[in-house]
């Protein structure tokens, strides 16, 4: 039998299905520089949701998001630094970078949305910097 999109549940699997194969195609033809921003822009909008979870009181949500932007912090960002040859850029973000999973492990532990909007604030120079490096930049 197949689903029906009437129904709000059966929509909803859709959707997440299109947003799914949606953001792997964009990731699979994404250049290097790319991919930074697509983990800036799903930084901001994993910390967004925090904060509207912690407003609605949706604990599971919230977790859920931070836990999201810890690994962007993380696994990606933090990861993709280049110790050996970026210098001091390269440990200023480091340090950056290593704070932020600080504050954002407080505001889980404390639903602490000043945190949250501080991380947002603090990382929102550093996305708008990259982003004007690729405007900057010839196509790779």
């Amino acid at each position: 039998m197949f689903a029906t999109a009437s129904t709000p549940r059966s929509t909803q699997a859709f959707t997440n299905a299109y947003h799914q194969v949606s953001v792997q195609t964009g990731v699979d033809n994404a250049s290097a520089h790319r991919l930074i921003v697509m983990l800036f822009e799903g930084l901001q909008d994993a910390l967004a949701q925090a904060r509207g979870a912690i407003a609605a009181g949706d604990l599971e949500v919230k977790g859920r998001m931070i836990g999201r932007s810890v690994r962007i912090v993380e696994e990606g960002l933090r990861a993709s630094l280049n110790m050996k040859e970026g210098g001091e850029i390269a440990a200023s973000l480091n340090a950056l970078y290593s704070y932020m999973t600080v504050r954002l492990t407080k505001a889980n532990v404390a639903n602490d949305v000043a945190a949250l909007e501080e991380c947002a604030r603090l990382i929102e120079p550093v996305q708008s910097a990259w982003a004007a490096i690729g405007t900057a930049t010839p196509a790779n």
